[in-house]
Parts: C-alpha cells; sequence; structure tokens
C-alpha cells in the first residue's frame, strides 16, 4: 500500500490537495476560512473508523466521507462555533470561580 490512498495523503502539504485526492468540490471561501478545522474535524472522524483491512478503494470511499462530512460542519457553522481546536473549546467553557483572597484581621496593622 505505499502508493495508496492513505499514502498520498500523509504527503499532502495543502487542504487543497485533500479534496483533491479524494475527489471532493468545495467552495475556496470557505476552505481559506476553515481549512485546518475541516482537517482537524476530519482526523476526529476517521479515528473512530478502523480501517486496517480494508482495501484500498474502501478507504479511499471513507476518507472521502469523512472529508465531506467534516466539510460540510463548517458549510453550516463557522470554526467559532465548532469548536474543534483545544483553545476554542477553553475559551468558552465556564470558569470556575476563584475563591476570595482571605486576610486574616489580626495580620493587618
Amino acid at each position: 500500500m505505499a502508493d495508496g490512498i492513505l499514502s498520498k495523503l500523509s504527503k499532502a502539504a495543502a487542504a487543497e490537495e485533500f479534496f483533491d485526492l479524494l475527489g471532493v468540490m468545495y467552495e475556496p471561501k470557505i476552505l481559506n476560512v476553515a481549512r485546518l478545522h475541516i482537517l482537524q474535524r476530519m482526523g476526529q472522524y476517521l479515528a473512530g473508523e478502523d480501517l486496517t483491512a480494508a482495501s484500498d478503494a474502501v478507504v479511499a470511499e471513507r476518507c472521502k466521507a469523512v472529508l465531506e462530512r467534516a466539510y460540510a460542519d463548517f458549510v453550516a457553522s463557522s470554526p467559532i462555533d465548532q469548536r474543534v481546536f483545544k483553545v476554542l473549546k477553553e475559551a468558552t467553557a465556564p470558569q470556575a470561580k476563584k475563591p476570595p483572597n482571605f486576610v486574616q484581621l489580626d495580620t493587618l496593622k
């Protein structure tokens, strides 16, 4: 499988190459805004797939399907809404309240 789809994808240097290799249509305007988010989401979806015994054709079809699904997530909403990356998740997570600083009265002069 040296020249299989996974090998080709691992050599891809740009998001556009993923879309071209898998034959997925895309709107450049959307890809320019959410390219890293889409590929990260694709990786999250692929992590749930067991492709170890699959043929290259099946792997290519599954990769295409998850890329289409990941892309559709960002057609429907923004990267901020999707919160794929940890920094975006933490930015909107409820912050734990810090207890107020306590100073004992007898230490004051």
